[in-house]
């Protein structure tokens, strides 16, 4: 894979060929994040003995802009540096709940956002998946000590 396209060692791996963040310039597009942890299971999701799930928006939008951060980070970058954010939710009964998640990491200063309600996202688990955009110079990379 190229210097451009970078996969996370220690992150859930990709569910199809493409990188978990790829640069352009000065951009960095972060590929479409849920709450899949490493092991394949889910933040914010679980069933009790007789297989009823709990799925907690709250939870899973926490651990989804984490894993974002987590991304960036890896690129030389952080959530500070995010300048688009697209929200695919399952159901905008949940709008609440991730927006009052999402008002922990940004306000009015932060990331241009669109949140869109979706079918369904790859597994039946997931309320909420993002994708995002940050703008990350490559000569403050390098002041940072990438590349």
């Amino acid at each position: 894979m190229s210097d451009d396209a970078i996969v996370v060692e220690g992150k859930a791996p990709p569910r199809g060929r493409f990188p978990h963040v790829k640069r352009a310039g000065d951009f960095l597009f972060v590929s479409g994040t849920s709450s899949r942890r490493p092991d394949g299971t889910f933040a914010g999701a679980s069933a009790d003995p007789m297989g009823v799930t709990d799925l907690d928006i709250r939870e899973q939008t926490r651990a989804v802009i984490e894993n974002v951060r987590d991304l960036l980070r890896a690129a030389g970058g952080d959530l500070s540096d995010l300048v688009n954010v697209t929200a695919y939710l399952v159901s905008m009964n949940d709008f609440g709940g991730y927006n009052e998640v999402y008002g922990e990491y940004f306000d009015e200063t932060g990331p241009a956002r669109t949140t869109v309600a979706v079918h369904q996202l790859p597994h039946p688990h997931l309320l909420i998946e993002m994708a995002c955009v940050a703008y990350l110079p490559e000569r403050t990379q390098a002041e940072k000590g990438f590349r």
